[in-house]
């Protein structure tokens, strides 16, 4: 899997990136166009793919920051190998990602690359397609099919070793990005710039207690803690002291009536007749 980024509807429209997986056992390809080299677009190729043929054992990638985390030398002297989101997903599905240490060493998908770059735009040309919508309805109705039946080849053994697909609720479950918060002494989690307000299970919070926040590729959420999915709400967020000072029914101030001074309060009395400053003026 690799993403080629070009103009690839020239002057009709803005630069794109192409997504794509190839076989290797059959040089079959399948992708699709995506503004960038992203987790979705990643995940929306790699679903589209087991949909038409199965789940493959392992993906051979470059070192993008999609599919694999950089891990800083503190993270390697603690052993700890973080995953990126696009690498969990594939873990639940039991793909091995296998990572590409130069271009070289993705020369099939990189020559690839470059018979799309010369037969691809040529046909959105004649097509006269100048959308990422429009081109990936070209891409699955008709040119992947051309294309795989002129240069796909037969594999050398006769056994495919894809696996059987899960349902799409599974899929759905499965291709979610994931992250964890911190639950507040109020039961209400912060994500994004919202405020998520969880059903109390006690009083008080547990102290440093974590949720999962699920999202979809739709865009639906879910939180989930200790094992179940939590009930929420969304709950405006709250305003800043300062601004909330000024909101609402203010208190009245009462103010204590001023009381003159003495006759003997020294701001009645002249500077120079205060004693200290008649020893000063004597010196």
């Amino acid at each position: 899997m690799d993403g080629s980024f070009h103009e690839w509807f020239e002057d009709r429209g803005p630069r794109c990136c192409l997504v794509d997986m190839v076989d290797d056992a059959t040089g079959t390809v399948f992708g699709l166009f995506s503004d960038q080299e992203t987790t979705w677009a990643a995940a929306d190729v790699l679903r589209a793919w087991m949909e038409l043929r199965g789940v493959p054992r392992a993906l051979y990638v470059d070192r993008d920051s999609v599919y694999v985390y950089n891990q800083s030398e503190a993270e390697k002297l603690r052993g700890e190998a973080p995953e990126t989101q696009f690498g969990r997903m594939c873990a639940k599905l039991g793909i091995k990602i296998i990572t590409a240490h130069s271009p070289q060493a993705k020369g099939r998908i990189e020559r690839g690359h470059g018979t799309h770059q010369d037969r691809l735009i040529k046909k959105l040309r004649l097509k006269r397609v100048s959308g990422q919508a429009e081109a990936n309805r070209y891409l699955r109705e008709q040119y992947w099919a051309e294309h795989n039946r002129r240069f796909a080849r037969t594999a050398v053994e006769p056994d495919d070793y894809h696996l059987k697909a899960p349902g799409k609720r599974e899929l759905d479950a499965i291709f979610r990005l994931e992250q964890e918060r911190v639950i507040s002494n109020d039961w209400v989690v912060r994500y994004e710039g919202r405020w998520l307000q969880i059903r109390r299970e006690s009083r008080y919070a547990p102290a440093g207690g974590r949720v999962t926040v699920s999202v979809g590729r739709d865009g639906s959420l879910k939180l989930y803690y200790r094992g179940g999915e939590a009930v929420w709400e969304e709950i405006p967020a709250p305003l800043p002291r300062k601004l909330a000072a000024t909101v609402g029914p203010q208190p009245i101030e009462i103010r204590k009536k001023a009381t003159p001074p003495a006759a003997n309060h020294p701001w009645k009395r002249r500077y120079l007749d205060m004693p200290e400053q008649r020893v000063w003026a004597a010196r």
